[in-house]
């Protein structure tokens, strides 16, 4: 038996005389549970004499074993004939209920027991009430821990097991109590406590304990602080994270899991060539380590590498799970390409198409690619939608500037089901559409405004120019709540699209006395107050605030950037671009096309252009070479007179591209959609946008 030869083992038990002795009869059994012989055992059992039958340990591994085989009824009718049930029958059971998912019978069974409970029944116990974690489970768990005798606070194992289970409670402070009375800690009772913070969203803490940990972190805490990290995404968390990955020993290189938590945390810190290093070290990929990266691709802004990803599963001879399906459909969302969309969709396995989540998460991605008539067949083919479900097609007519649609079927939607960010969508529906008396409407039908609500209503009034109304609505919010840096960057943005900067000047300066650590948000705003000042043909003043920017919060502007699909391929262009190999073509056919618009009244807007010129650059030059017009330039090059051209951006269109872009498809008759990070801008061959020039 110690060398796990259990087919040996059976073969001598066989040969056994016709009563074994009960040792003889427990190594049998024992033989036949490794080997998985069912009816043996069954046959075992009904042979037995009633004083074998009677031997705790033969009965013990006996309820073992039809635990394992999951005959719970066997299991409690041998159970219920034991007349002196020890803690360990008793540990056994309970083991054996909770791996068979029914740790609420555990509880039932502890309530009978009429014996004082050890520390290894208790530690099973608090695992059962952690599964449960209901008012019932809390109770009995905290009263029996509670009456505990004080020499079990010796026993690590037992009081891991508590602290797992207060933590499941969500009693952090008596979980940290608990804690700091353990004078022997080793790594467990600490991956516990981290593991309980994790789950409680605790994530500083997580990095708290681990520097003071005096312990070298194993393989479980180095899952747990790099989750963390990726979870926090500060600077001192960036700190630990990549400490930590720098110092951990080399075999932690072969273990997948701590790999794919290193590249889930990598991802987040925008650290793709790192993250992907890591993923080639990975020797047996797995469709998890598959599903982080590409969930990466997709952070960072990179959905066509995560796409090409599904071809590389395959070959590898894995099956995309529920996950990974979902990732890809947020690539496609992301990318809006249509064919790339219906790709991936024509590639999901039916019993899963057919699940609510996925088809929320299609109608999601139709409505990002500018296919309103594809949500909407999605959302008819959903069987008694929910709250996401209503909010994903509300969202998918409001991106395409559909807002009476979104309106109605906001009006339709069973009253129960309007959440939060139901009222989020279709308020930004009526902003995109310009319907100011209907966004009031609903805003004043919503029972409870939060942070979010209020600042789609400052944006819907923003767009529309109405600032002192939309100041008000912050003078009325910060009555009662700290300020909120996503309201003034709101109102800065629509101050930036009418030029206004006096009042952007006024707001971007008390932003910087609200919200002084807000690094991002700062960024963010003194771009659009750089960009605001050169509208004005203020270059000077623009190139002060970007290089005090840089100065004081280190960040450039990133480059615009359009994806667009040509002949089944995805092209990558960014502003001002040299990479393509036809690069000399497509700025001779932007320059042909900019020519001819020209002829039909077109002048370039150097109130579009964001930095002072350099020597060889002059205002033709810079706007010719945003990346959406070299997009349309090469599909003109790969097509002498296309009919349809779809483009995502990564920034928001430029007034001047705008114009350019609808004069384009009228003088070419051609359909174009062009998806920024506003919205979705449905260009017609007669010259006119979806959007209605308002964006």
């Amino acid at each position: 038996m110690d060398n796990k030869q259990y087919k040996e083992a059976l073969n001598l038990f066989d040969k056994q005389s016709k009563s074994p002795r009960d040792v003889i009869i427990y190594m049998g059994i024992k033989a036949c549970i490794h080997l998985k012989e069912y009816q043996r055992i069954i046959d075992i059992e009904q042979k037995l004499s009633p004083a074998t039958l009677n031997n705790p340990y033969i009965q013990t591994i006996l309820i073992q074993f039809y635990m394992q085989n999951h005959d719970i009824k066997n299991a409690y009718r041998l159970f219920s004939i034991i007349n002196n049930k020890s803690n360990h029958m008793y540990a056994t059971m309970f083991k054996g209920l909770i791996s068979n998912k029914m740790p609420e019978n555990v509880l039932d069974l502890y309530e009978k027991m009429n014996i004082k409970a050890n520390p290894a029944t208790l530690t099973t116990l608090f695992s059962a009430c952690s599964k449960v974690a209901n008012d019932r489970a809390k109770n009995i768990g905290k009263e029996s821990l509670h009456k505990m005798p004080n020499d079990y606070y010796n026993n690590n194992i037992l009081l891991t097991s508590a602290i797992n289970m207060l933590m499941k409670f969500n009693d952090i402070q008596s979980a940290e109590k608990l804690f700091k009375m353990i004078q022997n800690k080793d790594i467990i009772t600490y991956g516990s406590m981290m593991k309980g913070y994790t789950e409680n969203k605790e994530y500083d803490k997580v990095l708290d304990l681990f520097e003071q940990m005096p312990l070298k972190p194993d393989h479980i805490i180095g899952v747990l602080v790099f989750n963390a990290s990726a979870q926090l995404l500060h600077d001192r968390a960036k700190q630990i994270g990549r400490q930590l990955l720098y110092q951990i020993p080399k075999h932690f290189h072969s273990d997948t899991v701590v790999l794919t938590s290193v590249i889930d945390m990598l991802m987040k810190f925008n650290d793709v060539t790192t993250a992907e290093h890591y993923f080639k070290m990975i020797k047996k990929k797995d469709v998890v380590a598959y599903s982080v990266l590409m969930n990466g691709y997709n952070i960072n802004n990179e959905p066509l590498k995560c796409l090409q990803l599904l071809d590389e599963i395959k070959q590898h001879n894995l099956i995309p799970d529920e996950v990974v399906w979902i990732i890809l459909i947020g690539a496609c969302a992301q990318l809006s390409m249509l064919s790339k969309c219906q790709l991936i969709l024509d590639q999901i396995p039916s019993p899963l198409f057919n699940k609510k989540y996925v088809q929320n998460s299609l109608i999601h991605m139709w409505g990002k690619a500018g296919s309103v008539e594809n949500a909407q067949k999605i959302f008819q083919l959903v069987d008694n939608p929910d709250a996401i479900t209503y909010s994903a097609m509300i969202n998918s007519y409001g991106l395409n500037r559909m807002g009476l649609e979104a309106i109605e079927l906001y009006r339709n939607m069973p009253y129960h089901l309007r959440d939060e960010v139901t009222y989020i969508c279709v308020l930004n529906a009526c902003s995109h559409s310009a319907l100011l008396d209907d966004a009031y409407s609903i805003f004043n039908e919503i029972p409870q405004k939060n942070e979010q609500i209020i600042t789609t209503m400052i944006d819907c009034l923003s767009r529309l120019y109405l600032f002192d109304e939309a100041q008000k609505l912050i003078e009325e919010y910060e009555k009662s709540n700290p300020p909120s840096s996503a309201m003034y960057m709101t109102i800065l943005s629509g101050a930036r699209n009418s030029r206004q900067h006096i009042l952007s000047k006024q707001i971007y300066d008390r932003m910087k006395i609200l919200f002084p650590n807000q690094k991002d948000s700062l960024i963010s705003g003194s771009i659009l107050l750089s960009n605001i000042y050169s509208s004005l043909g203020d270059h000077q003043e623009a190139e002060n605030i970007r290089l005090n920017r840089i100065e004081q919060l280190g960040t450039k502007v990133k480059s615009g950037t359009s994806w667009t699909e040509v002949n089944g391929d995805v092209v990558e262009f960014k502003a001002n671009d040299h990479s393509h190999p036809q690069y000399k073509q497509i700025y001779a056919q932007s320059k042909h096309i900019s020519d001819t618009l020209i002829k039909y009244g077109y002048k370039y807007d150097p109130s579009w252009i964001s930095c002072p010129l350099s020597k060889d650059e002059t205002i033709e030059s810079v706007l010719s070479s945003h990346s959406e017009r070299l997009a349309i330039a090469y599909h003109f090059i790969q097509q002498k007179e296309p009919s349809f051209i779809q483009i995502t951006n990564n920034l928001h269109m430029c007034g001047d591209c705008h114009r350019t872009t609808k004069l384009i498809a009228k003088i070419w008759q051609c359909e174009i959609i062009v998806r920024d990070t506003n919205c979705i801008h449905h260009f017609s061959s007669d010259g006119t946008c979806s959007c209605q020039d308002h964006f």
